[in-house]
């Protein structure tokens, strides 16, 4: 007999819910199945507008969707203030939690929330969806190769996505930081220095900001995110024999085919006029756009836990913990007038 998709309850009507919401239709073992907001005339609107089947529940309050006992798994596209309020109550009501980056305004609040999952059984998940992309395991085929690509020396990137709570660390500089740790195979760096300048608007928030990291085996990744610049989602990974480049590592071009090129051992002809052994094209499809991979991932965890007793993964909280540590170190950066910052786990 197949097993029952994994009902989704939205809790909160933002931008980014409109997308997920999608990604859940689209995912073979999700479906949505409520939503809520602090206006039912809201909530209402949004089902109407964004695909919920008939029958959905729409609720006027977060409180009365996390009562719903049919709900499975809650997707909390809260601003980010919110998280360990309503991302703990999630927990408390045995949901199993899919929550929008970044997961926590400090990683004090974060572990809170981990704590929460843990002693409630539940699965936990961030919402970075690139990281569910096949391109992204592709790439991490040729990172791994040490004949092609050799061992990773350097790391740069730069990203521009949409505004969130802690400005453009938080939410550029979240997927900055993310895959940078991703080419690093997920070992924290050591040591975080702050660039110098950032921007902030009247408010202190962070409009533009950077960073480098440094670890004890001599990896460097420099990183600047910007909601000032034109938009960009540019990663590069050097290795000491190849180097891989993505231009679109965020948000793919296109939803079904993404490319990215990855050269090995590259040089210049006797006159140094042209390259010897360009970079290679690389191109991936993918019957499912990201998001929706993300949410087949997550519900496939819920689903393991809901009908075979098995226990939550912890790679994917891990991962996020690792993402808001180094956040945490590059924002300390920069109020310690960008002295050099050291990580401890």
């Amino acid at each position: 007999m197949a097993e029952s998709p994994i009902r989704f309850g939205v809790l909160g009507c933002a931008d980014i819910a409109r997308k997920v919401s999608r990604a859940i239709n689209l995912a073979p073992n999700a479906t949505l199945y409520a939503v809520a907001s602090r206006s039912l005339d809201k909530a209402s609107a949004f089902a109407a507008a964004n695909g919920f089947p008939p029958g959905s529940k729409v609720y006027g309050s977060y409180e009365a969707l996390l009562d719903d006992p049919n709900v499975d798994a809650v997707y909390v596209p809260l601003p980010t203030s919110l998280h360990v309020k309503w991302a703990v109550l999630v927990a408390q009501k045995k949901k199993h939690l899919l929550l929008e980056k970044p997961v926590a305004l400090n990683a004090a609040e974060f572990d809170k929330i981990i704590e929460a999952c843990e002693s409630n059984g539940v699965q936990l998940m961030d919402g970075t969806m690139w990281m569910h992309h096949p391109r992204t395991a592709k790439m991490a085929e040729f990172l791994s190769d040490a004949g092609r690509f050799g061992q990773l020396k350097s790391n740069d990137i730069r990203v521009k996505p949409d505004l969130d709570a802690l400005g453009s660390l938080g939410d550029a500089g979240w997927y900055c930081i993310r895959g940078i740790l991703w080419a690093a195979n997920f070992e924290l760096p050591k040591t975080v220095i702050a660039s110098r300048d950032p921007v902030l608007n009247q408010a202190g928030v962070l409009l533009s900001c950077g960073a480098s990291l440094y670890w004890e085996d001599g990896k460097v990744a420099t990183f600047h995110c910007s909601f000032l610049s034109n938009l960009t989602m540019d990663i590069t990974a050097i290795g000491t024999k190849g180097s891989l480049h993505v231009h679109d590592f965020v948000i793919p071009y296109k939803e079904k085919e993404v490319s990215f090129s990855a050269s090995s051992e590259s040089g210049f002809d006797d006159l140094v006029t042209c390259w010897v052994l360009e970079p290679s094209k690389h191109i991936v499809s993918t019957d499912l756009p990201q998001e929706a991979l993300m949410v087949r991932e997550f519900a496939g965890l819920v689903g393991g836990i809901k009908f075979e007793s098995l226990k939550p993964e912890k790679k994917w909280p891990t991962i996020s913990r690792k993402t808001q540590l180094v956040l945490d170190a590059v924002k300390a950066s920069i109020e310690k007038g960008f002295e050099p910052v050291h990580i401890n786990e």
